[in-house]
């Protein structure tokens, strides 16, 4: 028992750390290459997008529909996906840079700003996945590792939408590493919570819950941050194609995985 929940506790762990690989491209992007910038939360955003409709909310809706029956729980899933949404608009408004006259933040200010958002909404949305990973790997080893592969394919961009406009507001490499890795240490925060905690209550409903919450947030963060930062530093062709690729590259990794 005790050597299944180290294995458990250590692919959540795996599986949070891969945020800093994309944390890593802050040390070799030219800072000045705003071109990449874009292209990059173009990619992140398709990232976002395509997991949060083709993977997190279809297991918010099945989870939910499974506990209270089909129209409950697709309007509940539905519902719930709307407060996320709402939940984010909360928390952006609620960031410090909200509170200054839109005419005196410029440009780095935005991209800080936009950094610690998509840094806290990520390790949100990271928190289930890493009790997620846990649970899988108590019950079924392999199972475990095939989910802690596939999220960390998923955090490696998720790193680069915090890492890149970090260090392009700040111009420190090791800021954007670390708010990056750290947004990933949710993940094993979640599933050492899940083992102490929430191992005897947490079940279908909960998770349908938390998924179809994180789905809403996601999608808030990608049209209201990621696209039109995007497209502030870069031409249209540019983050479209940026976009198509997050949504083909996340598109591959549930296929394999």
């Amino acid at each position: 028992m005790e050597h299944t929940v180290l294995v458990a506790l250590f692919l959540s762990f795996l599986a949070g750390a891969a945020t800093s690989v994309g944390g890593l491209l802050a040390f070799v992007i030219k800072r000045e290459n705003l071109s990449v910038l874009s292209l990059g939360l173009g990619f992140s955003a398709g990232v976002m997008l395509y997991v949060s409709f083709m993977e997190i909310l279809p297991q918010a809706s099945q989870s939910l529909v499974g506990v209270y029956g089909d129209k409950p729980g697709e309007w509940l899933s539905t519902g719930i996906f709307f407060g996320g949404i709402v939940v984010a608009w909360l928390i952006d408004t609620l960031l410090p840079s909200h509170h200054v006259e839109e005419h005196t933040l410029d440009k780095s200010a935005k991209l800080k700003h936009l950094g610690l958002f998509t840094a806290l909404a990520l390790a949100i949305h990271n928190f289930p996945e890493g009790l997620a990973t846990f649970m899988a790997s108590m019950k079924d080893a392999t199972l475990g590792v095939s989910i802690a592969v596939a999220v960390a394919i998923h955090n490696i961009p998720e790193g680069v939408a915090v890492a890149l406009p970090v260090y392009h507001s700040t111009g420190s490499r090791s800021k954007a590493f670390w708010y990056s890795a750290l947004s990933g240490m949710a993940e094993p925060v979640g599933a050492v919570i899940g083992f102490f905690v929430l191992r005897s209550v947490l079940g279908d409903a909960s998770f349908g819950v938390m998924f179809a919450l994180i789905a809403g947030i996601m999608t808030y963060i990608s049209l209201d941050e990621l696209l039109p930062t995007a497209h502030e530093y870069g031409d249209g062709h540019k983050v479209i194609w940026g976009v198509v690729g997050g949504m083909m590259v996340m598109a591959l990794s549930l296929l394999l995985f």
